[in-house]
């Protein structure tokens, strides 16, 4: 098989590899994240604008900084230009960027960067200035625009949901109050396990390439390049040496090609955020393989990530006009990734296990978090220290030992115990947590504006683990420590704003089929691969405790989660029975942006409420020892025997009538040329197909195909917000190219009427 990779493919590439992505912005700073193929000091600056984003004004904001060499054709910074408090930027208005880029005694210019005379790159800007813009978050509670999603596989079964953001913005881009302000990625960026066979070929040829030196993975007996554990042929490894365990209960089809070098991983954040890395063209099934099974389901990939690969161009325009804001899930990692105990003894017990996990955290720290905490990787802070091991590591082409222990103090890894090589636990209360350095990363952070704040929660590096069950119990996915850095604290802070997010990447509460399901697979200790100990109910200490500390402080909460691959709103009375004072908290769910299944294809539709309508769900809660209990409605009217100090109930917000999305561009843009069906054949065939028709998929719970949602407000009183809504997008089944979105609208009161 010939590879399209080397000095020659590189050569031919823009200067730009990925991005310009704009990421943590405020009024006194912007920062603005991108990948380069060479070493290059960046210039920042931005600019105010007239005419609504029409016209360049004054430059305001202006910063500079070299990039850090992850590899020999690998070089990314996140350059932050910072203001004094009285030059701040201001709300409801359009403000814009450019950058220039300094490669020894050469310059370019940000559109000279972004092509080459063998890419020929799309407008990354919504005006004839051709620069990219924002507007910070409004003045007004009203006019807030949050977008959020998570799960993105490239080769997740129907069309990409992101690109939508990009039409999103392109039709209210010159509107400071209506176009999107913030964009939150809950998990899921990349897939680390689940890999089609295709983009690890890719990934492992172009990873190298990047890094210009090849890792000596730990593999037993001896040590092994990526390029020697091909595609289709990583089960074995990533499962018994590496202790991962995406591939047990018989699914080691989903780890036949996980990645395992760092390349793999670098290269993974570039193909999934950029077309600019993409091969031009794939080889044929039959020139991997001779097997005919292989070669269909190769062919079909390819298929699937050229769909994928036709839209990223929206993609990168959209990334580049709002600022971005992400965490990790586990497949950012691979599945199942700190699930309890077992998992953590078993993968970073094992040297092989321990490095890719270390290979995942670091590009997750140059690719994400950098962006969304730059003040970490200021000059003498901890995320400079991994910037600089990283550089070494590379340098040395991964045999620099002190690098490398540098890298896992900085991301956290937890030390080896000297005598079993075992990953060390420390004790925080009743619960072990994974021992980390004090200067490691935190990967948790709060954004504020004049009117919220955001509070993102880390649930995959500070479970607690049981100390006194076996080691596959589910964990408090926020242990008790934990629970005081990432919620009371930044709680605690006394601000007016009006609305408190906050972003946890797993569903606080699910449908009551899954949590079912979850129970059936706990009982039988089928934990792994199931994602039992990744839902907060099935510790009822622990969501206790997560509530009670909410509501504490806020009246008014709302989350925004993911993972479960399906789309909902639901709404949490809370009430303290003594003081009978109401709380209430919405949970809006995103996902997944592309990786629809058939059972989720099943719920979206009428059938999910014909047989298994979502009920009203109740709890009694106490505050010591902090627990809560599910009873049934009949319960829930008798006096209990143990007097409770609070009580909840639970209800599902129906998604209302499917309407047609109104935006600017016409939805062929989405499907390449090669997917889109004849209309003609498509619409004799309608009758035939009752599934597809309107009718059947207009469900009344939840949205269970590839969607992207945007949140909003209704109007507001001075203190609290009185209702939120949340629009999903998605495609119709009953006309491919036809964009529509569900309309969730939920109070932010609690329903009293539970109560009486």
């Amino acid at each position: 098989m010939n590879y399209p990779f080397g000095s020659d493919f590189i050569e031919e590439l823009p200067l730009i590899l990925a991005g310009p992505m704009l990421q943590h912005t405020e009024p006194t700073a912007v920062t603005v994240w991108v990948a380069l193929k060479q070493s290059c000091q960046v210039e920042l600056k931005v600019y105010e604008t007239i005419n609504n984003g029409a016209t360049l004004g004054n430059c305001l904001l202006e910063s500079q900084r070299s990039t850090v060499a992850l590899g020999q054709y690998l070089h990314i910074v996140a350059v932050t230009a910072r203001c004094e408090v009285e030059n701040e930027l201001e709300s409801d208005r359009i403000y814009a960027y450019d950058l220039q880029f300094i490669c020894g005694a050469e310059r370019q210019t940000l559109s000279q960067a972004l092509s080459s005379q063998s890419f020929a790159t799309d407008s990354i800007s919504y005006f004839d200035h051709q620069k990219p813009t924002f507007a910070l978050t409004p003045s007004r509670l009203q006019d807030l625009k949050i977008v959020h999603a998570s799960c993105r596989k490239p080769h997740g079964h129907g069309l990409d949901a992101l690109p939508i953001l990009d039409d999103l913005i392109a039709t209210t881009a010159n509107q400071p109050q209506h176009r999107p302000h913030q964009l939150f990625l809950t998990g899921d960026q990349i897939y680390g396990d689940d890999v089609a066979d295709p983009s690890l070929w890719v990934a492992t040829h172009l990873g190298d390439v990047l890094l210009g030196w090849e890792e000596q993975l730990p593999v037993s007996p001896m040590y092994c390049t990526p390029k020697q554990l091909p595609t289709r042929q990583r089960a074995e490894v990533a499962t018994e040496q590496a202790g991962f365990t995406a591939g047990l209960h018989n699914k080691l089809t989903k780890v036949n090609s996980h990645l395992l070098s760092l390349g793999e991983y670098y290269a993974a954040y570039l193909l999934t955020w950029s077309p600019v890395c993409w091969p031009k063209k794939f080889p044929q099934g039959k020139e991997v393989t001779s097997n005919r099974r292989v070669i269909k389901h190769w062919n079909r990939e390819v298929k699937d990530l050229q769909q994928f690969i036709y839209t990223l161009g929206k993609v990168r325009r959209a990334l580049a006009n709002v600022p971005t804001y992400t965490i990790f899930d586990d497949h950012d990692v691979s599945d199942d990734w700190n699930l309890n105990q077992a998992w953590c003894l078993r993968v970073l017990g094992k040297p092989l296990g321990r490095r890719v996990v270390q290979n995942a955290l670091l590009a997750y720290s140059v690719f994400q978090a950098w962006g969304n905490t730059p003040e970490q990787f200021a000059v003498g802070q901890s995320g400079e220290k991994l910037l600089a091991a990283a550089e070494i590591w590379s340098a040395f082409h991964g045999t620099n030992t002190d690098a490398e222990e540098a890298i896992a103090r900085y991301v956290g890894l937890p030390p080896q115990d000297s005598l079993t090589g075992l990953p060390t636990f420390a004790q925080d209360g009743s619960t072990l947590i994974l021992a980390r350095h004090p200067q490691a990363l935190k990967w948790h952070y709060t954004i504020r504006s004049h009117c919220h704040e955001v509070i993102v929660l880390d649930t995959r590096t500070w479970r607690g683990y049981p100390a006194d069950k076996k080691p596959i119990a589910p964990p408090r996915l926020l242990s008790p420590q934990a629970i005081k850095q990432q919620l009371l604290t930044p709680l605690q802070e006394k601000t007016h704003i009006q609305a408190t997010f906050v972003i946890a990447p797993t569903n606080v509460f699910g449908l009551k089929v899954i949590d079912w399901v979850h129970h059936w697979h706990l009982q039988n200790d089928k934990v792994f691969s199931t994602d039992v100990g990744d839902a907060w109910n099935i510790h009822t200490e622990a969501l206790a405790q997560f509530l009670t500390t909410l509501f504490a402080q806020r009246q008014q909460v709302i989350v925004l989660s993911g993972d479960i691959h399906y789309s909902s709103v639901v709404r949490l009375s809370h009430q303290q029975i003594d003081s009978r004072s109401l709380s209430v908290l919405v949970q809006l769910t995103c996902s997944a942006l592309k990786n629809e299944e058939l059972l989720t294809r099943l719920i979206h539709t009428k059938l999910k409420n014909w047989l298994l309508p979502e009920k009203v769900r109740y709890w009694l809660g106490w505050n010591y020892p902090v627990d809560m209990v599910e009873v049934s409605a009949k319960q829930w009217q008798r006096q209990p025997s143990r007097y409770p100090n609070w009580q909840c109930a639970l209800e599902l917000i129906p998604r209302q009538k499917t309407q047609p999305a109104n935006l600017k561009t016409d939805m062929l843009t989405f499907i390449a040329p090669w997917n889109r069906p004849e209309k003609a054949k498509w619409r004799s065939l309608q009758f035939l197909m009752f599934w597809k028709s309107k009718w059947f998929q207009d469900g009344k719970e939840v949205v269970g195909v590839n969607n992207l949602a945007l949140v909003q407000f209704e109007p507001t009183d001075e203190n609290l917000a009185s209702k939120v809504i949340q629009d999903l997008y998605w495609f119709s089944s009953w006309y491919t190219t036809k964009l529509v979105y569900s309309r969730f609208e939920s109070q932010l009161l609690p329903n009293r009427d539970l109560f009486n």
